[in-house]
């Protein structure tokens, strides 16, 4: 394992060596042409982005379940208590030269982060953030275009507000383990299949899964059956359903890195 030594927050941002913080969403032009250009400008005036702003790459795995096929500046995302399915959507942003920062997971190794292809150099880490989690998140956010946040409590709703506000500001994207109000995509993880244990005995190679995400910007829920993590250790999308392996429903996805593992009945 390679050693990576993380700053904290204050630290990093003390000691100016980090990103620039990302330019603001350009103003859009108040001069309309058309019916069709002045709707236009006004629903971006109020959503505070360009509709036809960049996104940040996913894994081509991961990208239909996202509105424009990846992560939208400005915006905020609702994700389960995966680890893996965060980092995962962490690696290609961080791989292409975003900062990423993850803020309340302790238990988050930096072995299966770079397992999983994020980029460790432009990874920072606030393990415990305290009570004052979501000021801590706010902060990241000035500096950092991705941030990731497990909650550690209920967030008033002046401070999403305002937080909404600051990313649409920054361009920065907030990853939310939890419900979170006016998400771009809410994703959930179901029908998880381990597979690499057999006789009773073995090292669990690959698990295969099914993410479902639902927007406001699609009628539909959409569905991708994925393997997070793959025989690599890697995401990619499932060739075929799993249809005669049993779930494995104890193991804890925060330490998904192959075990060893010992079926019992």
């Amino acid at each position: 394992m390679r050693a990576s030594v993380q700053p904290t927050a204050q630290e990093w941002i003390d000691s100016g060596h980090g990103p620039a913080a990302m330019s603001p969403v350009s103003p859009v032009n108040a001069a309309p042409v058309s019916t069709v250009a002045q709707l236009r400008a006004q629903v971006e005036r109020v959503q505070g982005r360009r509709l036809d702003a960049p996104v940040l790459p996913v894994h081509s795995a991961l990208a239909e379940l996202l509105p424009g096929g990846g992560l939208r500046p400005g915006a905020a995302y609702s994700v389960p208590r995966s680890t893996s399915l965060l980092l995962a959507l962490l690696a290609q942003p961080s791989q292409s030269g975003s900062w990423c920062g993850v803020v309340g997971l302790p238990r988050l190794g930096v072995e299966a982060a770079e397992g999983l292809g994020v980029d460790l150099s432009r990874l920072v880490l606030v393990p415990d953030p305290g009570p004052r989690w979501l000021a801590v998140t706010a902060t990241i956010a000035e500096v950092l275009p991705v941030v990731a946040v497990r909650p550690s409590g209920r967030a008033p709703d002046g401070e999403v507000a305002r937080l909404a506000a600051r990313l649409r500001d920054r361009g920065a994207v907030l990853l939310v383990q939890g419900p979170w109000p006016q998400a771009e995509a809410m994703i959930e993880v179901a029908e998880p299949v381990w597979s690499g244990v057999g006789r009773g005995h073995g090292y669990l190679a690959e698990r295969e899964l099914t993410l479902t995400s639902s927007s406001r910007r699609w009628p539909r829920v959409r569905r991708a059956r994925v393997l997070l993590p793959d025989a690599a250790g890697h995401v990619s999308a499932a060739s075929e359903p799993l249809r005669t392996r049993e779930p494995l429903r104890s193991v804890d996805d925060e330490r998904f890195v192959p075990l060893e593992a010992r079926a019992v009945g």
